[in-house]
């Protein structure tokens, strides 16, 4: 849509000093004319743009520029705000909080004092959490690879990677990268990474992509599980599968069947129902559960 091309040319033209119109034309896939009639509608709507020719020449806006209401609405101020604010729950220099400052003062003739959106993204490991995320953006934008020690399933291990992205999902964080190790793209945990450093510079890999975080790909199901649960978790139900993740039978109990990607997983999960829970199928998991309670009640034997 139009609209959407101009606003992203506004954009660009406020983080870059010059631009030309066939880097435009390339980047929104249009011609050079219609880049031209774009620019000539953003100056009609009020935005000093000027042009210059010959090398060295392009597209930018007058120095000085300050962004109004004919781009941002007070609406769009309150989102970006509530957006910076989250991020500077895992900044350990308030850099954020800074430019959320910044962007108040120039605009404060649209931007509410009133803060509806509240977001913080520290988690419990709001100690240990912000120097991680601050060293490894570090490392993406001087292009340096990161060395760490990293602790999962599997056993512990040094790895080296060429970072590429941060990334917050699953209510945690983490780095997306090119594994020197293992020669292909991970995703690590921050918090199961631990004396990270910087290692050597490295040339970026160009045309990487985000990376596809939906469940399916990264945990792909595996197993299928039946289980009976008592009433009196149905909100833990809910709260992580959803209200249609289960069928309430004539006696109030909730027949509940999932995939899973893995048994330890599922395992763990029904551990901590204890027993309000009573897993029907598959046979295999429930030889484990009986395997698990009969050496905890060895262990846990008085006498």
């Amino acid at each position: 849509m139009k609209i959407d091309r101009l606003i992203g040319i506004l954009s660009i033209l406020l983080q870059k000093e010059k631009v030309t119109a066939p880097e435009l034309a390339d980047r929104f896939e249009v011609s050079r004319r219609t880049i031209n009639r774009d620019i000539k509608d953003l100056c009609k709507a009020g935005i000093p743009i000027c042009t210059s020719q010959g090398s060295g020449g392009g597209i930018s806006i007058i120095d000085g520029y300050r962004m109004d209401k004919t781009i941002l609405s007070s609406k769009d101020m309150q989102v970006i705000l509530a957006g910076l604010r989250s991020l500077d729950s895992v900044s350990g220099s308030h850099y954020y909080g800074q430019l959320m400052e910044k962007i108040k003062a120039g605009s404060s003739e649209y931007v509410s004092g009133s803060e509806s959106i509240l977001i913080d993204l520290s988690s419990r490991h709001k100690e240990t959490l912000p120097p991680k995320i601050e060293l490894i953006q570090d490392a993406i934008e001087v292009g340096k690879t990161i060395r760490f020690k990293y602790y999962s399933p599997k056993g512990d291990s040094e790895r080296e990677i060429e970072p590429y992205y941060l990334i917050f999902k699953w209510s945690s964080w983490y780095v997306y990268g090119y594994c020197l190790y293992k020669n292909d793209f991970r995703l690590f945990k921050l918090n199961r990474m631990e004396n990270i450093i910087h290692g050597g510079s490295f040339i970026k890999k160009q045309g990487i992509p985000a990376p596809e975080l939906s469940d399916r790909d990264i945990f792909p199901p595996k197993n299928k599980v039946k289980a009976v649960f008592e009433p009196s978790v149905k909100w833990h139900l809910i709260e992580e599968y959803g209200i249609g993740s289960f069928t309430e039978l004539s006696d109030g109990r909730l027949l509940f069947e999932h995939e899973f990607a893995d048994d330890d997983g599922l395992l763990s999960w029904m551990l901590s129902m204890r027993d309000k829970v009573t897993v029907l199928e598959p046979e295999t998991v429930r030889r484990k559960l009986f395997s698990i309670a009969s050496e905890l009640k060895e262990r846990y034997r008085e006498g």
